[in-house]
């Protein structure tokens, strides 16, 4: 069995959302421990992640440092937490790893997303970013070209274009690692976005990919049988905080897209997830799984959905 495993940028996180080195640490130690209790049911494991907290800390230094230097772009910022979080995750997942006496070895592949130039979000972005400003601070920022917007009281803040991606370029070297038996950890924040330009070159652009939709692209492109979506339930929820709240197992992709459409699945939370979900089913994912990290291993090797898990799968029709 082939798994990918998407882990939200809280995933990199404390409890209270804290970003420091050691926080970010010691939540790398807990993923790659669910990540080595896969490997020891012999599972092959990709991984991809969010980026959102270590951007976030970087485009703060963005903002104070921007009347000495440059602001680095969105597109070097995504690499840059690409090759940091996939060192950190790599050695907590060796670590893991030899802990369990298992001989496996690891690799992060910096990954770029391909999109499409002619996104109406790089003309007209709509995507917020990173924290609200005073009006002075952020006219330094648009005069180094970004785009910021008021926003009342709050004060200003950035936004950009987050369009779909397309194509992971550099699918076929995560591919062929994962044959040759790596834990591969790639595509993190969606992946970093290019266009192809008239000439056909690529191009980095100032965007920001949904590590969701990124997630089931990667899926599709190594062939994975299952997408694991982790975060920080069991189980997605219906009527989440009410007395009457109910948790899903085992539920057909239509029952999913049904209950999101009723507005069960919070648009800025679980809704995300439960779409990138049903989209890996809809096109020809086995099946997809919403868990926390504590449940991973259980939910993987539970397809009922009985123990532990939301399982998404396909309609009894194939419809």
């Amino acid at each position: 069995m082939r798994v990918l495993l998407a882990l939200g940028g809280n995933a990199m996180t404390n409890m209270d959302g804290r970003a420091r080195v050691e926080d970010q640490l010691a939540a790398a130690q807990t993923a790659m421990a669910a990540v080595a209790g896969l490997v020891a049911e012999r599972v092959d494991v990709v991984i991809t992640h969010g980026n959102g907290p270590q951007v976030g800390n970087l485009l703060v230094k963005n903002e104070l440092a921007a009347a000495v230097v440059p602001p680095v772009p969105l597109d070097w910022c995504g690499a840059q937490t690409q090759g940091t979080l996939g060192f950190i995750l790599m050695n907590a997942l060796d670590t893991a790893l030899a802990e369990r006496g298992l001989d496996k070895r690891s690799a992060t592949v910096v990954t770029r997303a391909r999109v499409a130039g002619d996104d109406p979000g790089f003309t007209t972005p709509t995507k917020p970013i990173g924290r609200f400003l005073p009006a002075a601070e952020a006219q330094l920022l648009v005069e180094h070209g970004e785009t910021w917007q008021d926003r009342g009281e709050k004060g200003w803040r950035r936004v950009v274009a987050s369009p779909e991606p397309l194509e992971i370029l550099d699918g076929p070297a995560v591919h062929a690692l994962v044959e040759a038996g790596f834990v591969v950890v790639a595509n993190g924040g969606g992946g970093i976005p290019v266009v192809h330009d008239p000439n056909g070159s690529l191009r980095g652009v100032e965007a920001v990919i949904d590590k969701d939709l990124g997630a089931v692209l990667l899926a599709r492109t190594v062939a994975a049988d299952v997408l694991v979506i982790a975060t920080d339930v069991p189980r997605a929820v219906l009527r989440y905080g009410e007395p009457d709240a109910e948790p899903v197992g085992l539920v057909t992709v239509a029952e999913m897209r049904r209950l999101a459409g009723e507005g069960h699945f919070a648009s800025g939370s679980m809704g995300p997830k439960v779409d990138a979900a049903c989209r890996f089913v809809e096109q020809g994912g086995s099946r997809s799984v919403i868990t926390d990290l504590q449940h991973i291993v259980t939910a993987v090797a539970d397809p009922a959905g009985q123990s532990a898990g939301t399982v998404v799968v396909p309609n009894p029709t194939g419809g």
